[in-house]
């Protein structure tokens, strides 16, 4: 891997063989047989409680440019995840998962990510650099945790967040080049929630009822360390279901309509949900916010990095019931024992608060993404998702393709305020890629030719694209600069799964985009390492 000029000063402070850095990859990072854990070490499914993420607080308001400020650290922790041990992780904060922001639209958010993780990882060895992405958000490209954009430990990096965009649930996390696997195993992401007038005025479920599930897996070794097994660079499964970073929860409820924030966060497995009592969940929200219209579906199928806010009602439980969150795995994952079962709701008694217990008809009929016709469209273009030569590509192009153009090759070019419709196509057998695409929000106009499946039709950012499907999306694209499309399997994506497009001026405008590597990151002042 190549890196800019201007990357070269960023990693000065740790030395002429920091350049090199980027080539770095987890070569031995399949660790798994004698030293797993034994099942019988696990804790049993539905034994621990349920726990929320803590809240990000910002440490200063400016009033008069309507800005949040926040600092939040990449450190290590440790966490008794299987009982009697102590796993090592690293968290913001060191809280794993990282804290909650929560944010108005149009209020700016400037966010210090300070990297103060030790100068190798313990297990596998490579340098932690990382560069932090808000998923969801239509960030500058500077500010988009661009995968090479990298900040070692000893230095931080300032986000700034415009937060423009419509309700929804965003999340920040690891991107950094070739390790984003691990570091988001190790613990390094988190929601962020933006509301607007429109989510505020809703009688949906707010405040205590509005709950964030963040859900993932993991394999740990018989001392509570975690497991890191790729595969053969295919991807990572654990035998332990984790929602905000407990095993197999139990949540006590009340008798009313909760509406949960449901975060797939694996690094390579995708869910298929359902309630063992038989019952409808109910979509209200995909990655880009609120849909047109609720669809209640008695299963959905849920690719890594997704977005779903889903509302149940346990108004139809007597107290005491159980009711149980399911998993039916869909193709192309590993099972365990227990890797069907995700978490479970104990209904404890009637609810007191009446407000906010309805889900009505019309949620946002008039988000702009949605009213996108296919014949607004200016061109349409074709993304082929395969592994050629042990190699994982997009278009036959992979991240080291890019690096090597000096970071400029791109796969497209849309003009800002053009509208696209692109063919992503999986014509290979043996694996799915949740595909991601930075900056915008698109409509999934059809899957093999049939409708986007009920809870696909809201303003999407990651499209499930499973083997032998072929999915079309539709999006307009605005802003400058270049920006990624990968794949959300962690494991596929360091191992180059990952392209690039660049969104140019209109037609006659000079002014170009940032580029992503515009902003350097920072070393640490000597007091604070």
């Amino acid at each position: 891997m190549l890196l800019a000029r201007r990357d070269m000063f960023k990693l000065g402070a740790f030395g002429a063989a920091a350049v090199m850095l980027p080539l770095e990859r987890t070569l031995g990072a399949s660790s798994s047989g004698s030293n797993r854990i034994k099942s019988s070490r696990l804790p049993g499914p539905f034994t621990v409680p349920f726990a929320i993420p803590s809240i990000l607080r910002p440490y200063r308001q400016d009033e008069t440019s309507g800005t949040d400020y926040y600092r939040v650290y990449m450190q290590p922790t440790t966490a008794e995840i299987i009982p009697g041990l102590r796993t090592p992780l690293w968290g913001y904060n060191g809280e794993v998962p990282g804290p909650t922001v929560k944010v108005r639209q149009g209020r700016k958010v400037v966010m210090r990510q300070v990297n103060i993780l030790p100068a190798r990882h313990p297990v596998l060895g490579y340098t932690p650099w990382t560069s932090v992405h808000l998923h969801g958000s239509p960030s500058l490209p500077q500010y988009d945790g661009y995968a090479s954009d990298v900040t070692n430990p000893g230095q931080y990096k300032d986000y700034r967040y415009p937060n423009t965009q419509t309700a929804r649930t965003l999340w920040y996390h690891d991107h950094g080049v070739h390790h984003t696997a691990e570091n988001v195993l190790m613990g390094l992401a988190a929601q962020y929630h933006s509301t607007d007038p429109n989510e505020a005025a809703l009688p949906i479920p707010h405040g205590r009822f509005d709950v964030p599930l963040i859900v993932s897996d993991a394999m740990f070794n018989s001392d509570g360390s975690l497991l890191f097994d790729n595969h053969s660079e295919s991807g990572m499964y654990g035998d332990v279901i984790l929602v905000n970073g407990r095993p197999w929860p139990v949540m006590k409820v009340s008798r009313r309509k909760y509406r949960f924030r449901i975060l797939n966060a694996s690094i390579s497995r995708s869910y298929n949900w359902s309630l063992d009592s038989g019952e409808p969940l109910t979509v209200i929200g995909t990655d880009g916010g609120l849909m047109p219209h609720p669809q209640p579906v008695t299963s959905f199928r849920h690719g890594m990095a997704e977005r779903y806010e889903v509302v149940i009602d346990f108004a139809k439980y007597p107290v005491g019931r159980r009711v149980t969150l399911t998993n039916a795995s869909p193709p192309n994952n590993i099972g365990y024992d227990n890797t069907d079962k995700v978490m479970a709701f104990d209904v404890v008694g009637d609810d007191v608060d009446p407000a906010d217990n309805v889900v009505p008809d019309v949620l946002m009929p008039d988000n702009p993404v949605m009213l996108l016709r296919p014949q607004e469209a200016v061109r349409t273009r074709k993304f082929d998702l395969v592994r050629q030569h042990g190699k994982w590509t997009i278009n036959g192009t992979s991240w080291a393709d890019i690096a090597a153009s000096g970071f400029t090759r791109v796969e497209a070019d849309p003009r800002d305020g053009d509208v696209e419709i692109w063919t992503i196509r999986n014509d290979s057998g043996g694996w799915f890629h949740p595909t991601h695409v930075h900056l915008i929000d698109f409509r999934i106009l059809d899957r093999n030719g049939a409708p986007a499946m009920p809870h696909e039709q809201g303003p999407k950012d990651v499209v499930y694209v499973g083997e032998k499907e072929t999915v079309r999306i539709l999006a307009r694209f605005e802003g400058r600069g270049r920006y990624m499309i990968h794949c959300h399997n962690l494991v596929h994506e360091d191992h180059d799964m990952m392209t690039q497009f660049e969104v140019l001026p209109p037609v006659g405008s000079q002014v170009r985009g940032e580029s992503p590597l515009d902003e350097p990151c920072t070393a640490l002042p000597e007091a604070e390492l």
